[in-house]
């Protein structure tokens, strides 16, 4: 829907800040869907990768068309970014760029964030998110990935995947993001409410080793407040 919430979201933002920023969007369905997954089900509550493509092609289109600089499909499909990428060229959007959520792994860590949007997820998302012990299939989607035209790749979460980040960014030529998640960030705040650590010097050692890991792009709950503290260091 060109009138959906995340496209009237991304045109107030755009014409807040122009280009003066960088707009990225999320790219998924499960904001949408009563039951909590990346796509669309068949008759057998299965999800359909191929009908999930489709949905994605139009919403890449109608948020392109909204002001975002940078899609970012997080579903996990297969082939979705080359099906968002010739939906996007096909209404001349080929500046447009794609942030592919090369490898996104079926974590515990996303327990957080669920809770506090109150997730309405039926079952769990193994069938199309990646196996935590499973190295070689996130190289394998990297190859993929970056055929079907990524202009970016990410790795997420970050901080129990630094090796699966250090490899992707030894191995490619193209910008590297990793994306720190709620449960991530709940830890450091959790042991910081009792004492037990130093919030701030932990928050930033964290971040210090995703970095040194290899990401050129950190996707974080603490963004604006390190953004702050690192401007004032300058």
């Amino acid at each position: 829907d060109p009138d959906g919430i995340l496209q009237v979201a991304i045109r107030d933002v755009r014409a807040e800040v122009g280009d003066d920023l960088v707009i990225m969007s999320d790219l998924c369905l499960d904001e949408f869907t009563d039951h909590g997954h990346c796509g669309v089900l068949d008759a057998e509550g299965r999800v359909d990768n191929d009908a999930t493509l489709e949905r994605y092609a139009e919403m890449a289109q109608v948020q392109a068309d909204a002001g975002v600089h940078v899609v970012a499909p997080s579903g996990m499909m297969d082939g979705q970014v080359g099906v968002i990428r010739d939906a996007l060229d096909t209404i001349g959007k080929e500046d447009v760029a794609i942030l592919a959520y090369t490898a996104k792994y079926s974590s515990a860590f996303y327990g957080p964030f669920r809770e506090a949007v109150g997730s309405s997820l039926e079952g769990d998302r193994k069938t199309y998110q990646q196996d935590p012990a499973n190295l070689r299939e996130s190289m394998r989607e990297l190859a993929l990935d970056l055929e079907e035209g990524a202009d970016m790749v990410m790795v997420k979460p970050a901080g129990p995947y630094l090796d699966v980040l250090a490899k992707v960014a030894e191995a490619v030529d193209v910008p590297v993001a990793a994306y720190q998640i709620s449960g991530e960030y709940a830890m450091v705040e959790a042991a910081a409410e009792k004492g037990w650590i130093d919030r701030d010097k932990a928050i930033m050692e964290t971040l210090t080793g995703i970095r040194r890991a290899g990401a050129q792009m950190i996707l974080t709950y603490w963004a604006t407040e390190v953004a702050q503290k690192l401007s004032r260091r300058v």
